[in-house]
This record gives structure tokens, sequence and C-alpha cells, in this order.
């Protein structure tokens, strides 16, 4: 009996203190090993975030840098299509006073060939007088008056048209070298003069575009689409003509009236395709796309 309550005082006494403090140190060594996890944690957190910022603005400055490339570019590029268009427009001012001076000196020539057959013609015919005067003569052998009388009164023929043709050549040309030289005041009448005196010459539906073209320089685009009407109706075979029809839209798009210059640029492309107005029509067109596709011609 006694030694039973020996055994069961044994096994429900408390624990000794030594092995109780070996717990609670043990427990206090998990937590702060918890705690010093915690810190690490977070510290390597904390470095992560850092990195994550600096690599945000990095990546924000980038994007800066890129996007102010970009607007550089850009402007570039436009400056670049400005500067083209322009060299165009040059070009092609340049291309279609070569080619009037050309078409100038055919026509030249053809009115010189077609004087130098009137002079042979007159020849002949003045040969033919003197030898069919020849039996007449006088006594002496002295021929009579007829061959003199006769040379005397063909010389108004072959210089009678000399004079028309070297005045409206000459006209033309100053009044083309006043426009060149910028000189629209000047050129204005002579070319007004020309039409008005030769009406019917080779370049007088050139004259009459070069009227448009001074209207349009001056920024008088209602004129000069009056002017282009001008080259349009009446002078359908003109070599002016798609050119006229191309800067008459022109005309329309510098007055904000896009949907008509359109339906200008596309008769232009459809009445003269693969020409240079064409194309210089094509280009044209994309500028007034919104325009154009809200009203096709018809």
């Amino acid at each position: 009996m006694f030694l039973g309550s020996m055994v069961g005082g044994a096994l429900f006494s408390p624990a000794p203190a030594g092995a109780v403090s070996r717990e609670i140190v043990q427990l206090q060594d998990q937590v702060d090993q918890v705690l010093h996890g915690q810190q690490d944690l977070r510290s390597a957190m904390d470095a992560n975030n850092a990195m994550l910022k600096v690599m945000i603005q990095q990546t924000s400055d980038a994007v800066n840098g890129l996007s102010a490339n970009m607007k550089e570019l850009q402007k570039n590029v436009q400056e670049v299509q400005a500067n083209s268009g322009s060299r165009i427009e040059a070009l092609s001012t340049q291309s279609q006073g070569t080619a009037d001076n050309l078409q100038d000196v055919q026509a030249r020539v053809g009115k010189l060939s077609q004087q130098l057959t009137d002079i042979q013609n007159l020849l002949q015919s003045i040969d033919g007088k003197v030898s069919g005067s020849v039996p007449g003569a006088a006594p002496g052998g002295v021929p009579t008056s007829g061959a003199p009388g006769g040379t005397s009164q063909s010389q108004p023929m072959p210089g009678g048209p000399a004079p028309s043709a070297v005045s409206s050549q000459t006209l033309y040309q100053n009044a083309l070298r006043d426009f060149n030289g910028g000189k629209n005041d000047l050129a204005r009448q002579e070319f007004g003069d020309y039409i008005k005196n030769f009406p019917s010459d080779d370049l007088a539906s050139n004259a009459q575009f070069y009227l448009g073209e001074i209207a349009y320089g001056q920024a008088d685009y209602q004129g000069a689409i009056a002017e282009y009407d001008k080259v349009i109706n009446n002078y359908p075979k003109s070599y002016k003509l798609a050119g006229a029809m191309l800067k008459k839209a022109q005309a329309y798009q510098e007055m904000g009236q896009k949907a008509t210059a359109a339906r200008q640029y596309h008769e232009v492309i459809r009445r003269f395709p693969g020409t240079d107005e064409a194309h210089r029509a094509e280009a044209r067109l994309r500028q007034v796309a919104p325009a154009a596709t809200t009203q096709r011609p018809g």
C-alpha cells in the first residue's frame, strides 16, 4: 500500500525544474529562428522591391526616350515629305517649261518649213514668168520689163508671213521668260495679248494654261479654275489638257472643297492613265481620301 502510493506520487509529480528550462530555451530558439527568417524574408522583399523600382524607372525612361525619338522621326519624315513635294512641284514646273520650249521650237520649225516651201514655190513661179517672157523680148534682145516687175512685186510674198510668225514667237517667248522670272503681271498681259492676237496658234493653249498658273501662284484659286476651264473647254486636244485638269483639282483642294477635288483627281486618273499627271493625282487623292470615300465620281 505504501509502495503503491510512492509509485503513484512519482508518476503524477511535476517535472523537475531543469527539464522545463530546457524546453523553454528550445522554444525561444525556435521563435528566434522564425523571427530571423521573417527578417531575412523582409530584407529580400525590400531588395526585390528596390530592384523592381529601378527597373520600372529604367523602362519608363526608355519608353520616354523612344517616344521622343518617334516624334523626332515623325517630324523628320513630315519634313522630308514636304520637301519632296516641293521638289516634285519644282521639277514638274521645270519639265513643263522644257516641254513648252520644245513645243515652241517644233512649231517654229514647222512654220519655217512652210515659209521655205512658199519661197520655193514663189521662185519657181518667177522662173516660169521669166522663161515665158523671153519670146516676147524687145528688139535688140533686151527682155521686157515683165521679169523685173515680177521680181519687185514678189518681194512682199516671201517676207509677208515672216513678221507675223516672228512677232507671235517673240511675244510668247517674252511672256514665258517673264513668267519664269516672276514678273507675273507683265507675263499675264503678254499671254493675254498672245491669245487675243493669235487665238488659233499652236501655243495659244499653253498661253491660256499659264494664265491659270499665274492666278494659282497668287492664291487666286477661283480665278485659276476659270482660266484652267478655258484650256479644257476651248482646247480639248491641247498638250496642257491633263495639266489643266490636275491644277484645277488642286485649286479646289486649296479652297477646302475636298469632295470636288477628289472627283477631279479621279477624272484625271481615268482620262490620262499612266501619265505623270495621273501619278500626281493619285498622290493628291490620298490627301483627300476621307472626302473621296464619301463621294466618288459618277
